[in-house]
């Protein structure tokens, strides 16, 4: 007969912990907490210094908010810990060595929720940790992009965004010749930079997109679609953005570069977030039927 790779563990009541396991999660915590102190101060400085990263804030206690909510349905299931969870654990131990070893702060930051999952398989199970599933994806939202996909992806985004933005102008009736990422109206230029690529407001569009599809999407395959769905969404509005932005200026300049350049920020979410409920219902009524 050969052994079974989890450790049932009876209890009384599934809120209450043994002493044994009590005095393990919190020296587990400690070590954590000591290990990546460093690594999510850093994070937390770029949510408060980096406009486009503002959304990290609020992003864990809102996975804690979505987990609590989710506590009797989570709670009723068996607890069966397994030891395949520290396979897991492991890979986020190798994760943030490489991440040390690189200095690269996306690794660092991922496998902060790698060891989070591992941990939560190990003590409560693979049951539980798919309950867990949601909560731990949008807290895995909070970390920026890598820096090479960032760095690499901006620049052929801002040429896209100027040529489009620069041809529906000229639909509209605006004289305009694109050099670059420079776009040249009659009395003055423009420059579309890395702000307009769409990759800063791609953080905050793929939460609104997690979001959405939570409350309205049934089904997993509906909610990835529309997760996916986030970096077209992002890009679209940005060169809506650019192009506005070039039809007011034709006309006038002070709003156009003034009010209008500083709500546009704001307007590209509402924009946004509107499309995707209009696409998360329509996806909805598509794949859910």
């Amino acid at each position: 007969m050969q052994p079974s790779s989890t450790m049932v563990v009876p209890s009384e009541s599934p809120y209450r912990l043994s002493t044994r396991h009590t005095l393990e999660i919190g020296a587990i915590a400690v070590l954590i907490g000591f290990i990546y102190a460093r690594t999510l101060a850093g994070l937390a400085e770029d949510w408060w210094n980096e406009p486009s990263f503002s959304q990290g804030m609020l992003l864990p206690p809102l996975a804690v908010y979505f987990a609590w909510l989710d506590r009797r349905p989570l709670l009723a299931l068996p607890a069966t810990p397994s030891w395949q969870g520290l396979w897991l654990v492991g890979g986020g131990c190798l994760m943030f060595l490489a991440g040390k070893l690189s200095a690269e702060f996306f690794l660092q930051r991922f496998s902060f929720v790698v060891v989070l999952a591992g941990l939560i398989w190990l003590y409560w199970g693979a049951a539980r940790l798919k309950r867990l599933a949601f909560p731990l994806v949008l807290l895995s939202t909070m970390i920026p992009l890598p820096a090479l996909v960032y760095n690499t992806a901006t620049a052929p985004l801002q040429l896209f965004a100027s040529e489009t933005a620069a041809r529906i102008a000229q639909w509209c009736g605006v004289s305009v010749y694109r050099d670059g990422n420079i776009i040249q109206l009659a009395h003055m230029s423009l420059g579309v930079d890395e702000a307009c690529s769409g990759l800063n407001s791609f953080s905050a569009l793929m939460v609104a997109a997690l979001l959405l599809g939570q409350f309205l999407c049934d089904k997993l395959p509906a909610r990835i679609l529309l997760f996916l769905l986030s970096a077209p969404l992002s890009i679209a509005v940005n060169v809506l953005r650019v192009a506005g932005t070039a039809i007011l200026a034709d006309y006038n300049e002070v709003f156009a570069m003034g009010f209008y350049h500083a709500f546009a920020g704001w307007l590209v979410f509402v924009v946004g977030f509107v499309a995707f409920v209009g696409i998360a219902k329509l996806v909805h009524a598509i794949l859910e039927k």
